[in-house]
């Protein structure tokens, strides 16, 4: 079956923490639990975030929003019953076709280190680890608050950057 990568519905949006949650159960099998609700999802409705959702209903989905200029992936997320079809890397090139259609020189995101389907995923679809001497403000807050709610307990982490074409030249 096809899931078409589409921008979010109002009515999406009360679908996506129990995605979220499916998906963040298959890190139980490498002794990462997350902290009780909110969820991401849940936290970044209440910004005002931009998400693109995989299906209809959704069955994935990406919360991105603006960070230093650029845009940042804050979380991508695929029922568990679906991993391994496609459709995150179909979420994440959707991400970046729509970043690079609103001029942003790239996708930023924070990730671990060492679980398989986060940084070598990301680095298979173009991404590479950004040094902190060019973090900008908003991505060592992001850095900060994940520190706060010991995420960074929980396994390394890092910030990943995919650098995107100018306008007009991809």
């Amino acid at each position: 079956m096809e899931y078409d990568v589409r921008p979010a519905r109002p009515g999406d949006l009360p679908r996506l923490p129990a995605i979220e949650d499916s998906g963040d159960r298959l890190f139980g099998a490498l002794g990462i639990v997350f902290p009780p609700h909110p969820t991401v999802a849940e936290e970044m409705i209440a910004k005002g975030a931009e998400f693109l959702v995989a299906g209809d209903p959704p069955v994935g989905f990406a919360a991105v929003e603006e960070v230093d200029g650029a845009t940042h992936l804050e979380q991508i997320s695929v029922h568990a019953d679906l991993v391994g079809r496609g459709i995150g890397a179909r979420l994440l090139r959707a991400v970046k076709e729509g970043a690079a259609g609103r001029g942003s020189p790239g996708v930023s995101l924070l990730t671990f280190r060492d679980v398989p389907w986060n940084r070598p995923w990301y680095a298979r679809h173009g991404f590479a680890e950004l040094p902190r001497e060019r973090w900008g403000p908003g991505i060592r807050a992001y850095w900060d608050a994940e520190i706060a709610a010991g995420l960074h307990e929980l396994g390394p982490r890092l910030v990943m950057w995919a650098p995107l074409p100018p306008p007009g030249t991809g």
